[in-house]
């Protein structure tokens, strides 16, 4: 299969990408989550309701939560995040009905192929530091902490096909702890791999009941650093998986000029994905290979 895959939005979608993606050949569109450009991703869930190539995606952090919330999150303030969370079910629903017909999922699997499936593992992930969004997803999924995260995310894995794609808005935990690391922390590198472990501990169990994970894609942790300004590393690969972070930020550059996704296909065989920008007029403007598996 051939997936377009968009990391993170932030309100840089309109009707120019829609229309690239209708007419381009992918089997599937996958998106790793916060559409919000702060906090309302409900603008841009609109606009993707006009799409009509099949699509999945992930909440992020910035989405489906308001501004008190989301600081309360970052600030580990435990009372305004519980009083946040009152909303969110009904902010979250708003948004998946905006976006139909994309499937906006969590903790949940889809059939890709007759052996291929989907995982979209912990929505609204934030980083490994704690449990972010604790209350909402414990209202909504029964799951209050990285345990039993780990535990959900594992029987997704027992019941779906041999190959799997993890769809994952922050990525796994153990792909380095530098601030150009794949999902490494820049913003406070003395936290370093900023990576999710129960996401690591579902891929590890996937591996070891015998499934094959030919690829992990997710976004959070932008491609450039906001403070020292260095490019972040956006691929890894280990045993047979490809792990992508997907975030380009922003994605739409000069004027729409240049409009940011990754190509993946996945095969029987192996594992490529390239980066391709497109223009205005939907024309791919540049392209670079990313990586390949055999």
């Amino acid at each position: 299969m051939r997936f377009g895959v968009i990391g993170d939005i932030h309100g840089f979608w309109d009707e120019r990408d829609t229309a690239f993606f209708n007419d381009a050949d992918y089997d599937m569109l996958l998106f790793v989550g916060d559409f919000a450009r702060i906090t309302s991703a409900t603008p841009v869930a609109r606009r993707l309701a006009h799409l009509t190539t099949p699509a999945w995606a992930i909440p992020g952090n910035h989405d489906g939560v308001t501004i008190p919330q989301l600081l309360a999150e970052i600030k580990n303030r435990p009372l305004v995040r519980r009083l946040g969370a009152i909303g969110m079910t009904r902010r979250v629903r708003a948004m998946q009905r905006a976006m139909t017909p994309v499937c906006l999922g969590g903790y949940s699997t889809a059939p890709l192929d007759d052996d291929l499936g989907l995982i979209v593992a912990r929505p609204h992930a934030m980083g490994p530091d704690r449990f972010y969004y604790r209350s909402y997803l414990e209202k909504t999924f029964g799951i209050g902490d990285f345990e039993a995260s780990t535990r959900q995310l594992c029987e997704l894995v027992d019941r779906s096909p041999r190959d799997l794609i993890f769809l994952a808005h922050n990525g796994p935990a153990g792909l380095g702890d530098t601030p150009a690391s794949p999902f490494g922390c820049d913003f406070a590198p003395e936290h370093g791999d900023f990576g999710d472990p129960d996401l690591r501990a579902a891929i590890a169990h996937a591996r070891v009941t015998g499934h094959r994970v030919r690829a992990v894609l997710a976004g959070h942790m932008h491609h450039r650093s906001k403070h020292s300004g260095e490019w972040r590393e956006t691929s890894h690969n280990d045993a047979d998986t490809l792990y992508l972070n997907c975030a380009r930020v922003p994605r739409i550059e000069a004027d729409g000029a240049k409009r940011h996704h990754i190509a993946l296909d996945v095969t029987a065989d192996g594992v490529r994905a390239e980066t391709l920008f497109v223009d205005n007029d939907g024309q791919i403007v540049s392209r670079e290979a990313i990586a390949a598996l055999d």
